[in-house]
This record gives C-alpha cells, structure tokens and sequence, in this order.
C-alpha cells in the first residue's frame, strides 16, 4: 500500500485485512479438550487455580473419565476462553440417566463477555455434529432451573425436546436423530434414599472443581455442631449412576434418609437447616 493511496482502497485494504484475521480466529476458535492436551488447554473452571485441590481433583477425574470417552470442547475469543461444553456417551455419563447410544452434555456454559455472541449456538452445533458422524442416536442433557445446570430454554429453542422428569425439579431434554429408545430417569429415586444410612451423608465426586470447597465447609460446619458426617466419593460413572440420590449425579446431601441438597451446598445453608425449628 503505497503512500497517498486513495481513502477507499485504504479502507478496503483494512476491511481485507480485518476479515482476514476474523477468519483465522472463526477457524481456529473451538477447540475439543481430550486427555493429549487437557494440561495445555485446561478444562475452563478453575483455569487461574491450578495448584487448587479442586483442580487436581478435576484433573485427576478426568484421567479415567476422558478414558471412557468424556470430551469438552472450549470457545475462544482469540485467545481467551469464553466458553464449553462437556460430554460424555451415555455409557459413561456422570449424570443419573439410562442414555446408551447418545452423547450426554454434563455442563455447557458461556461467561458474561461471551454471552449474545453465538457461541453455546456453535458448541451445540459441533456437538450434534459429532453425534451425528458417530451414528448415535442423538444428544441428551438434564436440565433443572434450581441447580448450576444449563437452562432448558436453550435446548428448547434448538429442537430438544423435553422428555422425562425426575425430583424435585429435573428434566430431560434430547434431540434424536433416529429412531433409538428415547433417554430416560430411573424410578427408583425413594428406595435409593432408604439404602442410605442415617446421619449427615454428602455423595460428592470430582466432576467439579468447586466440590472439594462445598465438602470441605459441610465437614466443618458438622464438626462445629458435634455432628456426625459421612462423605462418600463416587470414584466412577457406574457408581455415580447407581448410588447418586438425584439426577445432577455428582453431588448430594442427605439427611436422615431427606435429600437436603441435590447440587452444591455449603455448611451456612446445612446451619440453617439444621437450626430451623420443626413446624
């Protein structure tokens, strides 16, 4: 571009240029986390907190999870994460459904910066893609507007379909391709808390980073109260499948065979519980 170029190719050579650097960034902007590159990349959460409990425990459950088939995949805004998604086979999923043959989404979200941009639009897209090309039969997500999971509206406006329900306030959404057994809940939500033994019971697991933080405040809110406190850890999908006591699968507090909590909770909201006054 030469000196005294006319102002319209001065403008078409920046507009050039600029699209130029859009398409770059459009082709390189998603990228799918697996087990190869996880430690370059990181799994979005607790990105800044890498010395973390809570991310060596998510770290170290996605070893065998990503073994299983777990993937994220992650939005960039060129180069800063500003978004993902991750999914499993409903063979290996963490969340308590029966989805064999379907991809599972645990967890999608877009940051604040992110948002209004398109972005959970071409995740989903790319992830029915790969459903698709894998000839599944098609992707699942459970849904619920009390818990950090992603709002069914979404998936609604992307040609899901609600499904099942399940306590208090689950559902299941998919989006099938073919003509597969739809996904479902199991029923056996009553007699899975009769199994679980009295006291403070927590069911936890790593699948979140910010669980080790919730566990940690109930075991020190029970030992301030002389309470005693059971934590188990559901180390695989299968036991997460067959032992959690709601559908969110990872996490749960239980009381006296009450499901007190069926996402994270700490020990100022289990106080409260605990001191409130019997009607």
């Amino acid at each position: 571009m030469g000196v005294g170029s006319p102002s319209w190719i001065v403008r078409g050579w920046m507009a050039a240029r600029q699209s130029e650097k859009v398409g770059r960034i459009m082709e390189n902007i998603i990228h799918t986390i697996d087990i190869s590159n996880v430690d370059r990349y990181g799994f979005f959460c607790y990105k800044s907190k890498r010395k973390s409990s809570g991310y060596r425990h998510k770290r170290d459950w996605l070893s065998s999870s990503m073994a299983e088939g777990l993937h994220i995949k992650m939005i960039y805004e060129e180069s800063h994460s500003a978004g993902f998604v991750e999914y499993a086979p409903g063979e290996a999923t963490w969340r308590v459904v029966n989805a064999p043959g379907y991809l599972v989404i645990h967890c999608m979200w877009v940051v604040g910066s992110g948002q209004g941009k398109g972005y959970g639009a071409r995740l989903l897209d790319q992830l029915v893609s790969e459903a698709q090309n894998k000839g599944m039969y098609g992707v699942t997500v459970v849904s619920s507007a009390s818990t950090w999971l992603a709002k069914k509206e979404f998936f609604l406006h992307h040609g899901f379909e609600v499904v099942d329900q399940a306590p208090p306030s689950f559902e299941l959404l998919v989006k099938r391709f073919g003509q597969g057994a739809l996904p479902s809940f199991p029923q056996d939500w009553e007699s899975r808390l009769k199994r679980i033994p009295k006291g403070l019971v927590v069911y936890h697991s790593g699948q979140c980073p910010y669980l080790d933080m919730f566990v940690n405040s109930l075991e020190n809110t029970a030992t301030q109260m002389g309470i005693a406190i059971q934590t188990i850890e559901l180390k695989t999908s299968r036991e997460a499948r067959a032992l959690s006591p709601s559908a969110y699968g990872v996490f749960g507090v239980v009381y006296d065979g009450q499901l007190l909590s069926d996402r994270p909770m700490g020990g100022k909201t289990l106080r409260e519980f605990l001191e409130k006054p019997n009607d």
